[in-house]
């Protein structure tokens, strides 16, 4: 499969724009079949010398920098998932008659087996997390994809019908998706990602391409707690699972904590080893996607025992009777709010990061009503601060919030401050991209100045 594609286009001309995780395997594949490659980054030849001469002798021409975007003329042009399609580069190159496609268009269009695709606002990691572990632990053969696990275009012929990929897909990769999973999952819509998309139906609209192109054999698993999830669902040309814990549903979790899948008692969501009640739509999602799959007692014994994904509602250790927790994936305010829900105490709060234009109005009363005490460091500081000294019932006595210029600074003050019995938690609200990479290099920054604590 993956060598007839390459044929097909070999002679021709291929422009990849991003020279990252996903698109290097995409490089090296395109150059060692003989298709002409020029790659494009915004990144410095010396940021990345190796790669660059590795790249460069096999053929692959480089264009980096500033001007990264000058001269894209491939036949075939793979578009980075950060980079808006609408950009004059590849409009032009779009009206000049060129394919514009991108790394994981390409896979769906190859993979050999059933796919499970998750997408949402809140929640994508750690159900497609868990989706996979239901899944593994059934006994298929599982490969996990897209924003999380490895590029998985090079890995298509290792794949077999039997075998079944679970992918997590941003609303980036699923911008210009002209083709959808069997299962498409949508954990919940709220704003995000406004820094990005022009105005939140585009937002919408994207994520909605995980099941617009579905057949009326696939399905769409989503929420029926969530007035944006549910408009969206009618428009699915195949089957609907709604998942709830409000009404009954394919997958209900109801009031005295009984979860049932297709009517049939799973398990008590008491028993999920993950804490919170957004755990306990993960796994209803997760249920939903996989009945066709796995069995009820294996959904029962990997909610009792799977620990949860890195920077989760990660516990980093316990020092002097104080906890303290990594949730860097909280790049939004909702999935900080959900974090906070998880605990039975107020806490000390660690918030701010990169500015995605998201309304922080709504945040402010959950802040006042489980914070102890907060701690603002990044570019939304204000944002955040702004929101939560507006929002009725507010006192510094109450509620002590302090700015820091870095985490090292944040991290001492809170140790000082800190009490037996209190618990910290870092769920910033925003993404990490004003000081770092992404969240997982945050969460890792994090551990490490919480580890070396004395």
């Amino acid at each position: 499969m993956l060598k007839e594609y390459i044929e097909s286009i070999r002679g021709k001309r291929a422009s990849v724009i991003g020279i990252g995780v996903s698109n290097t395997p995409l490089i090296r594949l395109l150059a060692e079949g003989g298709v002409q490659v020029t790659a494009h980054d915004k990144k410095l030849r010396e940021q990345m010398p190796a790669l660059a001469e590795e790249l460069e002798a096999m053929g692959v021409r480089l264009v980096l920098g500033p001007d990264y975007l000058q001269g894209v003329d491939g036949d075939v042009v793979f578009r980075t998932p950060g980079l808006r399609p609408d950009v004059p580069a590849l409009r032009e190159a779009s009206e000049r008659g060129a394919v514009i496609t991108s790394e994981m268009e390409v896979f769906l269009s190859l993979c050999p087996c059933p796919v499970i695709a998750v997408t949402g606002s809140d929640g994508k990691t750690t159900t497609t997390t868990v989706i996979s572990e239901l899944l593994k632990a059934e006994g298929y053969r599982v490969f996990v994809g897209g924003n999380i696990g490895t590029p998985l275009l090079d890995r298509v012929d290792e794949m077999t019908k039997d075998d079944i990929c679970v992918l997590e897909l941003s609303s980036f990769q699923l911008m210009t998706m002209k083709q959808s999973p069997h299962v498409a999952v949508i954990t919940n819509l709220s704003p995000n990602h406004l820094d990005f998309h022009k105005v939140m139906e585009e937002y919408i609209a994207s994520k909605e391409n995980v099941f617009l192109h579905q057949s009326e054999n696939d399905v769409l698993v989503t929420n029926l707690d969530n007035l944006l999830t549910i408009q969206s669902a009618q428009k699915a040309p195949g089957m609907v699972r709604y998942f709830s814990r409000r009404t009954e549903a394919y997958s209900f979790c109801d009031r005295s904590g009984v979860i049932t899948v297709h009517g049939q008692k799973v398990m008590d969501a008491k028993d999920i080893f993950l804490p919170g009640v957004h755990n306990i739509e993960n796994y209803l999602a997760a249920f939903a996607a996989t009945a066709d799959y796995v069995r009820p007692e294996t959904m029962r014994r990997v909610a009792e025992t799977f620990t949860g994904v890195e920077h989760r509602l990660e516990l980093v250790r316990e020092l002097d009777g104080v906890r303290w927790y990594n949730d860097s994936i909280g790049t939004s305010p909702t999935r900080t709010a959900a974090g906070l829900r998880s605990f039975d105490r107020k806490v000390i709060l660690i918030a701010g990061g990169y500015d995605k234009q998201i309304p922080f109005d709504d945040f402010g009363p959950v802040v006042l009503e489980h914070v102890k005490s907060l701690h603002l460091c990044g570019a939304t500081e204000e944002k955040i601060y702004q929101a939560v000294v507006n929002s009725p019932g507010y006192s510094s006595e109450k509620l002590p919030i302090t700015f820091h210029k870095d985490y090292e600074e944040m991290i001492a003050a809170i140790r000082a401050e800190a009490q037996t019995g209190d618990i910290v938690l870092l769920s910033p609200a925003c993404a990490a991209f004003d000081r770092f990479p992404n969240f997982s290099v945050r969460g890792r920054y994090f551990k490490e100045l919480v580890n070396k604590l004395q």
